[in-house]
């Protein structure tokens, strides 16, 4: 991705969230998801963005911002489930304990519940 200068600017694309709708069986589209990262001042946002139509979503994080610590998804799910939703927003917290793997953090949803794991 070319920075404002036009250079190259260095990222690792490598985290991902994929996000199912376990009642229709389908992916959950245009899904705003925020990746934020823990540090010495709190939880600060290194990635936004929506799902696109399989449900996927992989960000882009500049290196100084990817490294092993905390790191948890914020999903915004009311918009995509309807207002009467139980869970309209879903937080979830992991750690990162080697930077150079990828991560991909599945999210299973329906209007009462979600489910969540360390995917591949």
């Amino acid at each position: 991705m070319p920075s404002d200068d036009g250079t190259a600017a260095e990222f690792r694309a490598r985290i991902s969230t994929h996000i199912l709708d376990t009642v229709s069986g389908d992916p959950a589209r245009d899904v705003y998801v925020r990746l934020e990262r823990r540090d010495s001042d709190g939880w600060r946002s290194v990635g936004e963005g929506r799902t696109d139509d399989d449900g996927r979503l992989r960000f882009e994080v500049p290196l100084h911002d990817w490294q092993a610590g905390g790191y948890r998804f914020f999903y915004y799910v009311e918009p995509y489930l309807g207002g009467d939703c139980f869970f309209p927003e879903i937080t979830v917290a992991f750690h990162v304990h080697d930077p150079n793997r990828h991560y991909h953090v599945p999210l299973l949803l329906s209007r009462y519940g979600y489910t969540t794991y360390r995917g591949s």
